[in-house]
C-alpha cells in the first residue's frame, strides 16, 4: 500500500475520471475506480490502480451509497472525490456517517441544496449581489412573449427534493429546452415529463464563462477562470472547448456568492455575460469536479491534487497562479458540435457557419493540442472512448 493512502474516483463516462486518475497517480497516489459499467474511458487508464463494481446511483442510490461507505471504512483509503451531482449529494447527505472514517471537503446538504434547488440559488446570488435572469416555477408565468427557456428546478431529482420519489432513485435534471415565444406551452405535460413543476429562465444571449474553486467555508483554497469557446452544441452545453482567462470583474463575483453560501468543498460557478448588458448572469453551480478539470491542471492548477492535499490537511492554500489563454479540447465533443450546425435549430440563437467553425476547431486543435482523453503516456482511455463513439453511432443508424 501507498504511504500516501489511496483516493475513490467514480470512474463515469466524462473526461473528469481520467483527468483525475491521471492527476492522482502521477503524483503516486493510489487510484480506487468504482463504476457501474464496465466499458467507461477511465477504466482503461494506467492510473487505475484498483478497480471494484458499484450500484448505479440512478437506480439504488442507497446501495451506491453504502458502497462508498465501505470503501472510506478502509483504512488506506483518504478521501473520495465527486464527479457528478449524484456523488456530491450523497457525500453531503450521508456526511456524518463519512465523517467517520474520512475527511469531509464537501458542503453540507443544507448548502448543497443551495446550489442544487435552483430557485434557492437565485435567492443566495441576490443576496450576494451578484445579477440573474429571470427566474421563476414555469406554472406562474402568465406572459408567454418574452424569450425563456426551461429547466429542471433541481440539479438532481431525489426524495430529498422531490418526496414523491423513492429514496433509492435519483436522475439528472433535463436539459434546457428553449420555449418558442409568444407560444404558451403545456405547463403540465412539461412538469409530469420533468417529474416536477421547472423554472422557466430569462433567455440571455451572450458567451458562457465559468469561476472554478476549491473552498474552505467560503473562502478559496484555489480559484481560476474560463471561458467556454464551444459546447457540445452550438446552442450551448458542456463545453467541448475552453480557454483559461481572467476577468477581477467575474473574480469578485464569484467570491462574492461562494462566501454567501459559505461553500465548502469543489464548485464550478457558471456565468452568461449579457450581450446586450455586458453583465455576468449566474447560470449555475456545480459541485464536483467539472469536466473540462484537464484545462486547470494543463494551466497550472492541479486541481485534482489540491483537492487531496485539502482533504489531507484542512490548512493547505496556493497561490492560484495560472497560465491564461491555455485551451483544451474533447475530440469527439467539437465533432458533435459541428454536427449540430447541420441538425439543430433555436429560436433565438442564429445558425453560425460550418465552414467557419469547423476552420476554427481545426486551428484552435492545431495550435493547442491539448485534449481531455489523449495521452501517448496512457492511451488506454482515448482507444476506449472513440470505441465507445463509434458504437453510439452506429446504434443511432
Amino acid at each position: 500500500m501507498n504511504e500516501q493512502g489511496s483516493v475513490v474516483v467514480p470512474a463515469i463516462d466524462t473526461a473528469s475520471s481520467v483527468v483525475c486518475l491521471r492527476s492522482f497517480g502521477r503524483r503516486g497516489i493510489d487510484t480506487i475506480a468504482v463504476a457501474e459499467d464496465g466499458n467507461v474511458p477511465a477504466l482503461r487508464s494506467k492510473y487505475c490502480d484498483e478497480a471494484i463494481e458499484v450500484p448505479s446511483p440512478e437506480n439504488d442510490l442507497l446501495g451506491y451509497k453504502e458502497a462508498l461507505l465501505s470503501l472510506a471504512s478502509r483504512p488506506d483509503v483518504r478521501t473520495i472525490a465527486p464527479l457528478r451531482e449524484a456523488d456530491a449529494y450523497v457525500l453531503s447527505k450521508y456526511r456524518s456517517e463519512f465523517a467517520e472514517h474520512v475527511p469531509t471537503p464537501w458542503p453540507t446538504l443544507e448548502t448543497l441544496r443551495d446550489a442544487q434547488d435552483r430557485i434557492r440559488l437565485v435567492e443566495a446570488a441576490r443576496n450576494a449581489g451578484v445579477a440573474v435572469p429571470e427566474t421563476h416555477p414555469l406554472d406562474e408565468i402568465e406572459d408567454w412573449d418574452r424569450n425563456r427557456i426551461v429547466k429542471a428546478r433541481y440539479a438532481l431529482l431525489t426524495s430529498e427534493y422531490i418526496p414523491s420519489l423513492s429514496e433509492t432513485y435519483s436522475a439528472k435534471g433535463a436539459l434546457t429546452r428553449h420555449l418558442e415565444p409568444g407560444t404558451e406551452p403545456d405547463v403540465e405535460a412539461i412538469s409530469a415529463e420533468m417529474g416536477h413543476v421547472p423554472i422557466a429562465q430569462e433567455f440571455v444571449p451572450g458567451s458562457e464563462y465559468a469561476v472554478w474553486a476549491l473552498c474552505d467555508h467560503g473562502e478559496p483554497v484555489t480559484i481560476c477562470q474560463r471561458r467556454r469557446v464551444r459546447g457540445f452544441k452550438y446552442t450551448g452545453g458542456a463545453s467541448v472547448c475552453r480557454q483559461t482567462m481572467y476577468d477581477p470583474e467575474l473574480d469578485s463575483i464569484g467570491r462574492a456568492l461562494l462566501d454567501e453560501l459559505d461553500w465548502h468543498g469543489l464548485a464550478s460557478v457558471q456565468f452568461i455575460e449579457d450581450a446586450t448588458t455586458d453583465e455576468y448572469k449566474l447560470m449555475e453551480i456545480n459541485p464536483r469536479f467539472w469536466a473540462s478539470v484537464s484545462c486547470a491542471v494543463k494551466a497550472g492548477l492541479d486541481f485534482p491534487y489540491y483537492y487531496w492535499r485539502f482533504a489531507d490537511d484542512g490548512t493547505f492554500r496556493t497561490d492560484s497562479e495560472y497560465e491564461t489563454g491555455v485551451m483544451t479540447h474533447l475530440l469527439r465533443g467539437e465533432a458533435v458540435y459541428l454536427h449540430s450546425i447541420l441538425r439543430e435549430t433555436s429560436p433565438y440563437i442564429e445558425r453560425p457557419s460550418l465552414q467557419r467553425e469547423a476552420h476554427d476547431s481545426l486551428t484552435s486543435i492545431y495550435s493547442q493540442p491539448g485534449c481531455d482523453y489523449f495521452s501517448l503516456d496512457d492511451p488506454g482511455p482515448f482507444v476506449r472512448d472513440l470505441r465507445n463513439a463509434v458504437a453510439e453511432a452506429t446504434r443511432a443508424s
